[in-house]
């Protein structure tokens, strides 16, 4: 070539030096080849586009394995494929060696490869010489250990009957993989189908029939020993009767092999072939192999199926069926998610009971264990509970009854006793009071309509079973309009190794966050616990096991959704309130009760206000201890109002004596309670009540607290609240 000339073009190049192009697009299933590349691949030396069918038919099995492996690696490292491949001619010689280069790219829109690459003849070397062992195809040996090692696995780790078939017909068995099977199993005197691959959707009805059909897989399970047809001439000639079954798929060598488990032989595995196949000893090795791998991973399957359908099947039928509207007024949502280990059944359960005086009863809880004895006892204890409850009986009653019985039950059997948690909850759809009773049992939470979460704390006793006398106090609260009551057991809060603390801060966050309605939100709460995504938020117990969830939601609608506050399933409320008991016995709660409203003031605009109404509340609820006989209720709640929130506490006692505001000397130990409520609050007030009094105090969000420096006498309460005769005077 002068200097000067225009370069030849690239065919003419590629021609030159005997390359061929060729063009692949495995979504559309088609080849497209030039003049050499077609010569090489013993097709008329013209371009064409070709089907993969005509293509593999020209290339060695083995080497069309290899191709799609290659092509994998290529495109995941971003490199370019080089393979060899072996042409082949009708009688199944090899009569060239091809090397191919190829660039693969992945579409994810089509979810296919597309590869253009180069086709070039090469000298095969001589078997056993070192550069034939560093061929792309590799040794026929070494594939084979390393395709049953990863057969294996995968079997082994398949979990159901369709998981494993699913395994069996993706297996691309090196040099001679099926395009079809089916895995047969036996019923009575029936053979049926499992499942199957590469066959028509009507074929499942043609494979059922009698053991005694002269058919090559009814034989295999009758006989235990595999059949091997290399071509149809032999499945013709040796079972005429059910060849037109096999005649119209179109194959060319079929291998029944039989699945044998514990000496006995449970079904054939089918695996045809669309190529002939000799069946070679090492290829029948292989195939026995499989079988073998494939019967194990099937009775493995079939017996975790059972033992779940059995377990699923006692668990759900000692949990209640929750219809809609089940609690007049309020809405209802349940969970129970089977977590543990084992035979995945446990203790945990729920209940709903309707009661004589009109009211409800929700219980959950949890027997120790996961094991069939813990289901055994949760059966009896729910009965017991159900048959308490209906009588009539208190809530407190309800339970030390219920402890009295499995305690009995754990003396008959004193070689393995049990205890049960227990939340008991009578509900008043009415007035929307709950009384709870708590026997060991998580404390419940509430949701806020403003999505604000408190626990609330309820007195409780010891587990269920420990003690035939245990006592069981109730604590009684409210559940406001717009308000979600959430009553769980301790698998919903420290499944995924957590503690209670960091439970309850998970859980916390997705009940704040969530909006939806209330089978929406009971979704989200298991979704975060057990779904796919629970692992990015694993506890520091890491050790932990996992455990049974069960769970209730109890939401108490408005009368026509109006309010300031939006709830769940669309509720509206205008406040956010809590309630809490201060016994004389129990002088502890102060701290309590100074939680909750700090819990109630989480997003106050104003964390000195904030302090000033704990200290107010500690100053009203220590007076009453100190000066009365009786025990203290606290009611503290969040109202809109045009200017902004306000905030109003109230403590309300029985003792007769109303308090009055004075000036206390420098060396007085008490009258200075009503002095900080007059000096702090924006306004405040005693009421009488038919028995007992109650003192109230109010902070808006948006004022600052009153100046009393220039000695302005302070804003008088509301009329609508208290009269000027009910504030107490100098």
């Amino acid at each position: 070539m002068r200097t000067g000339e225009p370069l030849p073009s690239m065919e003419e190049v590629l021609a030159l030096v005997d390359t061929g192009r060729w063009h692949w697009d495995t979504a559309a299933g088609l080849v497209t080849v030039d003049e050499v590349a077609a010569r090489l691949l013993r097709l008329p030396a013209e371009q064409a586009t070709l089907t993969e069918a005509q293509v593999r038919s020209r290339l060695h099995p083995v080497d069309w394995n290899e191709i799609t492996g290659v092509i994998r690696l290529a495109v995941a490292e971003g490199t370019l494929s080089e393979v060899r491949i072996r042409i082949m001619d009708d009688r199944g010689r090899v009569v060239r060696v091809v090397r191919s280069r190829s660039k693969p790219t992945f579409d994810p829109l089509r979810n296919a490869y597309l590869l253009t690459g180069t086709l070039q003849e090469v000298t095969d070397p001589a078997p056993g010489t070192p550069a034939d062992r560093g061929t792309v195809t590799g040794d026929w040996r070494r594939s084979r250990e390393a395709f049953l090692l990863d057969a294996g696995r995968a079997l082994a780790e398949a979990r159901s009957t369709q998981e494993v078939l699913r395994v069996v017909a993706n297996l691309s068995m090196p040099g001679f993989s099926p395009d079809g099977l089916a895995v047969f199993g036996v019923t009575g005197d029936q053979l049926t189908i499992i499942g199957h691959h590469g066959q028509e959707p009507a074929a499942e009805d043609a494979f059922y029939m009698p053991l005694d059909t002269p058919y090559p897989a009814a034989e295999v399970v009758r006989t235990g020993r595999a059949i091997y047809l290399s071509t149809p001439q032999q499945y013709r000639a040796r079972y005429p009767h059910t060849w037109p079954l096999a005649e119209r798929f179109g194959r060319s060598s079929w291998a029944f092999l039989p699945l044998i488990v514990s000496g006995r032989t449970m079904g054939t595995w089918m695996a045809a072939f669309a190529n002939p196949v000799a069946f070679t000893p090492d290829e029948r090795s292989v195939l026995t192999t499989v079988a073998r791998m494939l019967a194990q991973a099937l009775s493995r399957a079939g017996t975790a199926e059972s033992e779940r359908a059995l377990t699923d099947s006692l668990q759900r039928s000692m949990l209640p069926r929750l219809g809609p509207q089940r609690i007049p007024g309020m809405t209802l949502a349940a969970r129970y998610i089977p977590t543990g280990g084992g035979l995945q059944v446990g203790g945990d359960w729920y209940d709903v009971i309707p009661l004589p005086n009109g009211r409800f009863a929700l219980i959950i809880g949890d027997v120790q264990g996961h094991d069939v004895r813990a289901a055994g006892l949760m059966g009896q204890l729910r009965i017991a509970l159900r048959a308490y409850a209906s009588e009539g009986h208190r809530p407190d009653a309800v339970l030390s009854r219920a402890s009295r019985f499995l305690y009995g039950i754990n003396e008959v059997d004193p070689v393995d006793p049990r205890f049960a948690t227990c939340l008991y909850v009578e509900v008043d759809p009415v007035g929307g009071v709950l009384d709870v009773a708590r026997a060991g049992h998580p404390e419940p939470a509430v949701r806020m309509p403003d999505t604000t979460v408190l626990t609330r704390q309820t007195a409780g006793g010891l587990p269920l079973g420990i003690d035939p006398d245990a006592d069981y106090p109730t604590t009684r609260m409210p559940l406001e309009p717009g308000e979600t009551l959430l009553v769980c057991t301790d698998g919903l809060i420290e499944t995924g190794g957590h503690d209670l603390d960091t439970g309850w801060q998970r859980l916390r966050g997705i009940l704040e966050r969530h909006e939806g309605n209330l089978e929406q939100l009971a979704d989200a709460l298991v979704q975060a616990v057990h779904g796919p995504s629970s692992h990015h938020t694993t506890g520091p117990l890491i050790d932990r096991r996992e455990d049974d969830i069960a769970l209730l939601l109890l939401s108490r609608r408005t009368e026509g959704g109006h309010g300031a506050g939006t709830g769940l399933d669309g509720v509206r409320a205008s406040l956010r309130r809590t309630m809490l008991t201060v016994e004389q016995a129990e002088p502890e709660r102060v701290a309590e009760a100074r939680r909750q409203l700090r819990e109630l003031l989480h997003d106050w605009c104003s964390t000195d206000q904030v302090d000033s109404a704990v200290l107010l509340l500690s100053e009203v609820l220590t007076n009453v201890l100190v000066h009365t006989d009786a025990a203290a209720l606290l009611e503290a709640e969040i109202t809109d109002a045009p200017q902004g929130r306000r905030m109003r506490v109230e403590v309300t006692d029985a003792g007769a004596e109303l308090p009055h505001l004075r000036a206390p000397g420098e060396l007085a130990s008490s009258g200075r309670g009503l002095l900080l409520i007059e000096l702090l609050a924006h306004a405040w007030g005693v009421v009488p009540r038919g028995k007992g009094k109650s003192i109230w105090f109010e902070l808006d969000e948006s004022a600052t607290p009153p100046d009393r420096a220039d000695g302005a006498a302070p804003p008088k309460p509301p009329e609508d609240r208290t009269t000027h005769e009910d504030r107490a005077t100098p």
